[in-house]
């Protein structure tokens, strides 16, 4: 079998895809997306399929290390992106010859299913009381929500007091069972940080995510003594090595690496089994459409630590398209009691809408994070 040609699509919302064609008429699909720099991506796609074509997809860890390794510069956000919706192109491409879903050329399935949350609030956390009622009621038994607006290197209290005020309004609507995941979203800077990990405490959360940015992440031993609450990170490290930094360190409970960016399914299932030795879980980040969750839900189905999975369907990012509007099999993705059944469809188990794919790919968005600035004028994180 040969790669004989492929091509790459820019959707809405703000989501890449990438079809790879062989000579014997299996079609992988695999998403090479960073949400702001998609286009950026998908340069780096075309380079790295100069080497691809007419190779057999099946050799995927040659593959993997040849893109990987080969270039003089290695890893960062947009080659790990670019190799991610490669590599689970190819995954798609093996599990379709061999009639098997991607997960049992990963070692077989160590569940039956994965615990799954929604998000609620949007970047500005409003009305998440009743966002969460919602969740809670469609039957998902977890939910995360950003924790406040941009802070200040140390801000006023009272975005404090509002967030304390959410999340025991949450706990008090939903009960003590549903896990509430709380999103620093790296806006949130170290001492900040070390008071809503003591004030939060009391309230139970399931974990707070990234506390810090990625380049503070040394902080996390000072700031955890202040809240016995897990602590979750990962979503901007982009390989093993990332974090092999991360876990000889310590002081993380649960890495959430991005299918997407870490350089997808053959990368993230070595960094989860890489964080089983440390006792670490798995909680696979994951904002992005159909091909990512497949994947990610692949991982999470051959992963001991897998603990629960982060969707996107609904999520406030969505803007005129949802994840389901790409894919004819809108049943693969079956939701039961909170959990994420196992894809067993053959290769990653989506069908994509190729047509719909096309369509949309005439828009060609150029979605941007928004821009943020304190009370001063000054930047802030967003």
């Amino acid at each position: 079998m040969k790669i004989v040609s492929y091509e790459t699509f820019i959707v809405p919302p703000r989501w890449g895809f990438i079809k790879i064609v062989t000579d014997e008429g299996i079609i992988g699909w695999g998403e090479p997306s960073l949400e702001g720099r998609t286009h950026t991506v998908h340069t780096c796609v075309d380079e790295m399929m100069e080497y691809l074509i007419g190779k057999d997809p099946r050799d995927i860890e040659l593959h993997w290390n040849y893109l990987h390794r080969s270039s003089f510069y290695r890893g960062g956000p947009v080659f790990m992106s670019a190799l991610a919706g490669i590599d689970q192109a190819l995954w798609d491409i093996k599990g379709k010859a061999l009639g098997v879903p991607a997960y049992q050329l990963l070692g077989g399935k160590c569940r039956d299913k994965i615990r799954t949350y929604s998000w609620i609030g949007g970047d500005r956390p409003d009305d998440v009381v009743r966002m969460a009622k919602e969740k809670q009621d469609e039957g998902f038994t977890a939910i995360k929500m950003n924790a406040t607006e941009e802070l200040n290197y140390i801000d006023d209290y009272s975005k404090i007091d509002a967030l304390l005020t959410r999340v025991q309004s949450i706990r008090d609507a939903v009960g003590s069972d549903m896990g509430i995941g709380i999103d620093f979203h790296g806006r949130v800077h170290k001492a900040m940080a070390k008071i809503l990990m003591r004030e939060l405490e009391p309230m139970h959360p399931m974990f707070v995510e990234e506390i810090v940015l990625p380049e503070h992440l040394d902080a996390i031993h000072e700031i955890a003594q202040y809240g016995a609450i897990p602590i979750a990170t990962g979503e901007r490290l982009h390989s093993r090595w990332d974090f092999k930094t991360l876990l000889e360190r310590g002081g993380i409970d649960i890495i959430q690496p991005d299918v997407c960016h870490c350089g997808g399914i053959t990368e993230m299932k070595k960094i989860a089994s890489m964080a089983e030795t440390y006792d670490v879980a798995l909680a696979p980040h994951c904002p992005l459409g159909p091909v990512a969750l497949a994947s990610s839900v692949h991982v999470d189905t051959c992963s001991q630590n897998a603990i629960i999975q982060e969707q996107s369907i609904g999520i406030h990012y969505n803007k005129g398209n949802d994840v389901l509007d790409y894919i004819d099999n809108k049943d693969a993705f079956s939701f039961e009691e909170g959990y994420c059944l196992n894809l067993e469809g053959d290769g990653l188990g989506v069908e994509i809408n190729e047509a719909f794919m096309r369509e949309q790919g005439k828009i060609n968005p150029r979605w941007r994070n928004p821009h943020w600035t304190n009370k001063d004028g000054s930047f802030a994180e967003w």
